[in-house]
């Protein structure tokens, strides 16, 4: 089973081509599997391996897959867990605190893995997309990236392969946190009237249902934000913006993603 959570697209990409290797049931997080969470019984085979995916937020877990991971109902605990977390460059402690995750819940954490994908942050000072060869570099990589991950999980290799990056303590224990609690606002949305053609493909894109189309055809947004982005980078005009933050920043779209 691959319970996975995405926004601009760089970990359902991941989780697909994991099921693809694998099979298995795919499940995804969003607006209603949350609020369904505490009622919804997952019960997969016991010798079936149960893999994790998710991007990664400020060097941590995404807050949605944290409320999902600690509501969810289910006899999870014989199964074998595996994180496969998505990143722009590297992780922090990210995997440290999913391990924690799984222990107050009494699963079996075995192994975290990190895949390299371009970046799709742009709501902190100085983070934009990554240039265009970067991101065909990233995305060169990422088949082989993930066939070796399977291969890992399928011959039990031991040990964490993750990319923490530098300063790490300091990313995850003390940046992380006050982005959870300073950065995660839906309020500084808003979209640029002049550039806005009311296509409603940014309501489409949120995994949370947060985003909705007023009487003129324009995005409004609610209180239940991921902070995931697949609103701003799916607009076709560049017209979704957060504050001034995304002021001359980029957008990304994965080659295969759906706009239709």
């Amino acid at each position: 089973m691959i319970i996975y959570f995405s926004g601009t697209g760089n970990s359902r990409h991941v989780a697909s081509l994991l099921q693809q290797r694998m099979k298995g049931e795919m499940v995804k997080i969003d607006a209603k599997s949350i609020d369904t969470a505490s009622t919804t019984h997952l019960s997969p085979d016991s010798d079936e391996p149960l893999i994790w995916v998710f991007p990664i937020y400020s060097w941590g877990v995404p807050p949605v897959v944290v409320k999902y991971m600690s509501t969810i109902n289910g006899d999870l605990a014989r199964n074998k867990h595996y994180m496969v977390c998505t990143c722009g460059d590297d992780i922090g402690l990210a995997h440290k605190q999913w391990r924690d995750i799984m222990r107050s819940r009494g699963w079996n954490a075995v192994t975290a893995y990190s895949v390299q994908m371009p970046n799709t942050y742009v709501t902190f000072p100085g983070f934009d997309i990554d240039t265009e060869e970067v991101e065909a570099d990233k995305l060169s990589r990422c088949d082989k990236r993930v066939d070796h991950i399977v291969s890992c999980i399928k011959s039990g290799t031991p040990g964490d392969d993750v990319v923490t990056g530098g300063m790490k303590w300091i990313k995850s224990r003390m940046i992380y946190p006050l982005f959870i609690r300073r950065m995660m606002s839906p309020r500084p949305f808003h979209c640029l009237d002049n550039q806005c053609i009311g296509c409603g493909l940014c309501a489409k894109a949120c995994p949370m249902d947060n985003v909705t189309l007023n009487e003129n055809h324009r995005p409004q947004w609610g209180d239940n934000c991921a902070m995931c982005l697949a609103c701003y980078h799916a607009c076709p005009k560049h017209a979704v913006a957060y504050g001034r933050l995304t002021d001359k920043k980029g957008q990304y779209r994965l080659p295969e993603q759906i706009t239709d």
